[in-house]
């Protein structure tokens, strides 16, 4: 049996490649437990600041964002960030990232505690999309996105990337 493997050079159906776009760390503070309805249950966690880095480009998280939250089991997480961020030129970015972060039982109830967790045994993946007006960054608001995120204590700590 012989199989066709496309010039990915070529092929517009070829997988995408990743760009790294930036590294962002966001400063949590202390989750408003909501309770539980019907889709499990809900927190609201402040985001208080912060900073990302890009290719030629700084910014602060703006505090007043927050990660509204949906425990869907004892081992999934869903999660919608919405902020703000400034870069050192001025430019406001508005920022949502929904995600989902999966662990075993026992390590998303220490993860949910704040306590520190190993990394490795978290699976927490990411969707950001940006809005802008900055000339400089409109083109971010006309791609996709996908990261990749570690939560600490009091951070949770991403890299983006651009699908190219």
């Amino acid at each position: 049996m012989t199989f066709f493997l496309p010039d990915t050079d070529t092929d517009a159906l070829a997988a995408p490649r990743l760009a790294w776009f930036a590294d962002v760390s966001v400063d949590v503070g202390e989750p408003l437990v909501l309770g539980d309805g019907p889709e499990g249950l809900r927190r609201v966690v402040p985001i208080t600041g912060g900073h990302a880095k890009g290719e030629g480009w700084n910014a602060r998280v703006l505090p007043g964002g927050a990660d509204f939250q949906r425990l869907a089991s004892e081992t999934l997480s869903e999660l919608d960030a919405r902020y703000g961020l400034e870069t050192e030129a001025g430019e406001r970015i508005y920022v949502r990232n929904r995600a989902l972060r999966t662990a075993p039982a026992d390590v998303m109830a220490r993860l949910l505690r704040g306590d520190p967790v190993d990394p490795a045994q978290v699976y927490f993946r990411c969707a950001p999309s940006f809005e802008t007006r900055s000339p400089s960054l409109r083109w971010i608001t006309e791609r996709l996105f996908v990261g990749v995120g570690v939560r600490h204590p009091a951070q949770v700590v991403m890299r983006f990337f651009a699908l190219q």
